[in-house]
């Protein structure tokens, strides 16, 4: 019903994680019955809004893994430096802070200014909050500590502008970056890209579609261009596994090489 009437298809999205989530929504929303819920969603846009939200998985963090990062700037940046321009699609974006730690990293690296960010995601919701950039302090000292984990070179704070309550990405940062929505399930191909990072969205899925998604993502790819991947994902088991090879193993990164 929903794939028809919304054209979200969640068939092939893991089974459990699917169960739990709609059932956290439906305590949440005080929705008595399944029967209850289809009626709510095809009678209620905003209801169904709040569902997809439930539904997608949005967790993310400033320079999350920061052992990642490092090895991004090792391992892909000497590379990316030899493109007159570099586009990146930083797919499953969630809020924004994945998108923006490499937008910090790219200007650090002297990147930046030739660099063009797509961030995309199935939420709207994520999507428009990436887009203002505003996270709370709270988490400030810990993002702190992963920037200059992974290998920061400057201040944390001099990328953005704090109040008592939230600090807010700098405007120099987010010029360079589009934050548009994109279902990787039911989307073509977004943008041929230098780098695609896919991170922690493909645990979600059963294998067929991750097999499918990581085909989306490798016509993506221009010959040499990179993948990176979740640290529980892989190409293992995919039909386009062959074609890449393995940069680095525990970070989960990869380049097309045919």
């Amino acid at each position: 019903m929903i794939q028809k009437i919304y054209g979200y298809d969640f068939s092939d999205y893991s089974r459990a994680s699917l169960l739990r989530r709609i059932n956290r929504f439906m305590e949440n929303s005080k929705v008595r019955s399944v029967f209850d819920l289809k009626y709510e969603l095809v009678n209620n846009q905003g209801t169904f809004n709040k569902f997809v939200n439930e539904i997608v998985v949005n967790v993310s963090d400033f320079f999350r893994d920061p052992s990642f990062f490092k090895s991004l700037t090792t391992n892909v940046f000497p590379y990316l430096e030899s493109y007159p321009s570099i586009n990146i699609w930083s797919a499953g974006c969630s809020f924004g802070e994945e998108t923006y730690s490499l937008a910090i990293l790219l200007k650090e690296f002297e990147l930046l200014h030739k660099s063009r960010l797509y961030a995309t995601d199935i939420s709207s919701n994520a999507i428009e909050k990436a887009k203002k950039g505003i996270y709370s302090n709270k988490n400030f000292k810990e993002y702190s500590g992963n920037y200059f984990a992974c290998g920061g070179k400057e201040s944390f704070n001099e990328y953005f502008i704090s109040d008592k309550n939230n600090f807010i990405v700098n405007s120099d940062l987010k010029k360079n970056i589009l934050f548009t929505r994109h279902n990787l399930v039911t989307d073509g191909v977004f943008k041929e890209c230098q780098l695609v990072l896919c991170r922690n969205v493909l645990i979600y899925f059963n294998e067929d579609l991750q097999d499918k998604v990581l085909n989306l993502l490798y016509d993506s790819l221009p010959i040499n261009g990179f993948l990176a991947l979740g640290s529980k994902e892989s190409l293992r088991f995919s039909s386009v596994g062959d074609k890449f090879m393995e940069i680095d193993k525990t970070e989960r990164i990869y380049k097309k090489i045919r």
